[in-house]
């Protein structure tokens, strides 16, 4: 009988995303795969479409402040923890691997109650409640930042990167550019501002597109409902609500990408060594998660950053011309990067912790 892993994380499809990253060198080793998400969540689809065994458990959200949902959440947290319990004696994996979200939290609890290793990943420069809570029962730790390692306890830390998809990385420039209709006789900047769109960069990378045309063709990821019909059909310019199967040969096909700054994306433009310009969620709309990870992409040379208050088409126009300029700078950081694939770091430290176990 070969060994199991369970994989747990989820509310985001980035808490979800490497954790499938790792499958194939999974099986490849023999390990059986179960997933532990939440009854509906967005991880539950992604996991089934995976085809891996998915088991719901109830979830409850912790939150700092003072919010009357805390205490309907109780019983829920409570409720999840006694399913995660009884899942793991049932199935009795080897391992547990966590991406984080709420989701995760009784999942890593029952397996330290249990005596399961767990691993850890952090995506982000500085941890998220749901892993801090679990670092006491995590066997390792794993993130993506040479900053964060002075956040972790230091025989627990690993500078791992993040699990990156094999076929994010094996896309075909002349089928991206076939798909977008483009001839490739200029460089091509791509856009993507993530699922939901980025709307301040939507605009201004459309308010620059008469200069930005000029020299560049454009490939312009907008998100859900946030095309512009009055732009369709102009040259060097396509635009697309949302890609999936094509999205790895339109990143061939790129010789600059225009971001926002979630970890798991910049860790794909790093793993690619596309030369990119982050625009960071401003610390009003968020956590703050993405200014320091721009920051810490920019101090290690793989990144370009302005931050959203300063973001004009012209700011963005030339920020893009410096980039694509000198883009074999960027390229050279980045080919030179450690933390360039976490994939191989964390399947060697699945294999340590599970090393004679049958």
């Amino acid at each position: 009988m070969g060994k199991l892993i369970v994989l747990t994380g989820g509310g985001t499809a980035g808490h979800v995303t490497p954790n499938l990253a790792l499958l194939p060198g999974l099986r490849a080793r023999g390990f059986e795969v179960r997933y532990i998400g939440s009854y509906n969540g967005i991880e539950k689809q992604m996991a089934e479409n995976a085809a891996l065994p998915y088991d719901g458990i109830a979830s409850g959200k912790f939150r700092r402040s003072l919010n009357p949902k805390n205490i309907s959440d109780i019983g829920n947290v409570f409720k999840g923890a006694r399913e995660s319990v009884a899942l793991l004696k049932k199935n009795r994996p080897d391992v547990v691997f966590s991406k984080g979200g709420y989701v995760s939290v009784p999942v890593v609890k029952a397996a330290k109650k249990l005596g399961i290793p767990v691993i850890i990943h952090e995506s982000d420069m500085t941890p998220g409640l749901a892993n801090k809570l679990c670092f006491s029962s995590a066997s390792k730790i794993c993130c993506n930042f040479p900053e964060t390692l002075s956040l972790l306890p230091k025989e627990k830390a690993v500078l791992s990167g993040s699990p990156i998809r094999a076929e994010i990385l094996s896309g075909d420039r002349e089928k991206g550019l076939r798909f977008a209709g483009l001839t490739g006789e200029k460089p091509v900047l791509l856009m993507i501002g993530g699922s939901l769109g980025a709307l301040k960069l939507n605009l201004a990378l459309r308010e620059a597109l008469p200069e930005l045309t000029k020299r560049f063709d454009v490939i312009h990821l907008t998100g859900k409902g946030k095309l512009d019909e009055s732009l369709v059909g102009t040259p060097g310019y396509v635009q697309y609500e949302f890609i999936s199967a094509e999205l790895a040969d339109l990143f061939a096909a790129a010789d600059v990408v225009f971001s926002r700054a979630g970890a798991n994306a910049i860790c794909e433009l790093l793993a690619l060594r596309k030369p990119n310009l982050l625009v960071p969620l401003p610390k009003e709309e968020s956590r703050g998660d993405q200014i320091l990870n721009a920051a810490s992409f920019e101090k290690q040379g793989f990144s370009k950053v302005i931050q959203q208050a300063t973001l004009t088409a012209k700011v963005l126009t030339r920020a893009v011309n410096e980039l694509y300029d000198d883009r074999e700078r960027y390229i050279k950081a980045m080919s030179e990067s450690s933390q360039a694939d976490g994939v191989a770091t964390i399947l060697g430290l699945i294999d340590e912790l599970t090393a004679g176990k049958e």
